[in-house]
């Protein structure tokens, strides 16, 4: 974790660490520790990972061209990423992501291809790309280069504020949670992990109740960042450092980002809402909270905005 946060720190963001005094009396905590990596570059964590992998692969990769499969936030990362160090880059995005996360995508600079809206069919149309012409798969999350990359974030954050009590972190793939938990495990065994996602895509959950993976089918979340299933390689890893996993409503979560925009001044996408959604109405006992220090991670703020300004013109046009 230490190579991978000095591979990266020269060109991500450190992100900062924000406090509401307002959430610590809601909850009762001694703390409550918000890490902002809705304000990483591309707005959300996976730049890290995305730069780990990608600037540790050898030139010969690099040249035959880099393909990834994203519903957004690191198809956005890894066309960044590939504009900087000068990679051919091709995302093969499902036809119902979130037009302003295709609008970046483009922007960055990667070619776009659309595939149907499960993870399945992005993965069948990335394989075929890969088989076509040869690509370097860059995985979004089931990838160890790309989960040291995004567990910096942990990395980076408790040495920001010092040890913490309790660690809430979202759940899609994995890649975040599992890079994240190595990292806070690796500084302090005694901190303990929670993972939190929709309780529409709660495959992470079964998963983690039943000791074996179950995929998700069809999930209708709002949190479209954790709607990919839990990997091959995060899974182990979630099972071995991870104390529980909780779900939350939809309306849970709207509430979170709620909180975020309104009490906080922050835009944060559902999927960074997810960790607050889980602090607030979560299933966590009593004692794990009050007057401890809790850490909870914004994964991203990248979110559609396209109705709501349309609204305001409307209104007042």
């Amino acid at each position: 974790m230490k190579k991978a946060y000095k591979i990266i720190s020269d060109v991500a963001n450190k992100t900062p660490v924000m406090k509401s005094r307002t959430l610590d009396a809601i909850t009762n905590a001694k703390r409550v520790f918000v890490k902002c990596e809705n304000f990483q570059r591309t707005g959300s964590f996976k730049f890290r990972g995305a730069w780990n992998c990608i600037a540790q692969m050898p030139n010969r990769e690099r040249e035959e061209g880099i393909i990834a499969h994203s519903s957004g936030n690191f198809a956005q990362a890894v066309a960044l990423v590939a504009k900087i160090l000068g990679v051919k880059a091709t995302i093969v995005m499902p036809e119902n992501a979130t037009h302003s996360k295709i609008e970046a995508t483009k922007d960055y600079g990667a070619e776009i291809l659309f595939s149907g809206p499960s993870t399945e069919d992005r993965a069948r149309l990335t394989q075929e790309q890969i088989d076509i012409y040869g690509y370097r798969l860059v995985h979004p999350f089931d990838d160890y280069l790309v989960i040291y990359g995004g567990g910096t974030t942990a990395l980076e954050f408790i040495n920001q504020i010092g040890t913490l009590d309790l660690l809430l972190i979202p759940i899609g793939g994995g890649g975040l949670i599992s890079g994240c938990s190595i990292a806070a495990k690796g500084l302090d065994p005694r901190i303990k992990i929670i993972g939190v996602e929709p309780k529409n895509a709660d495959d992470a959950y079964q998963s983690f109740k039943q000791g074996k993976r179950i995929p998700v089918v069809n999930p209708n979340t709002i949190a479209d960042g954790l709607r990919t299933s839990v990997g091959e390689k995060t899974f182990p890893i979630i099972q071995d450092l991870v104390s529980e996993i909780i779900t939350v409503t939809e309306e849970q979560i709207i509430d979170a980002m709620r909180f975020y925009w309104e009490r906080m001044k922050l835009v944060v996408e559902p999927s960074g809402a997810v960790p607050l959604a889980g602090l607030l109405y979560g299933d966590i006992e009593p004692s794990l909270i009050k007057n401890k220090k809790i850490g909870l991670i914004i994964s991203g703020g990248n979110i559609d905005l396209t109705d709501f300004f349309t609204t305001l013109h409307q209104k007042y046009n």
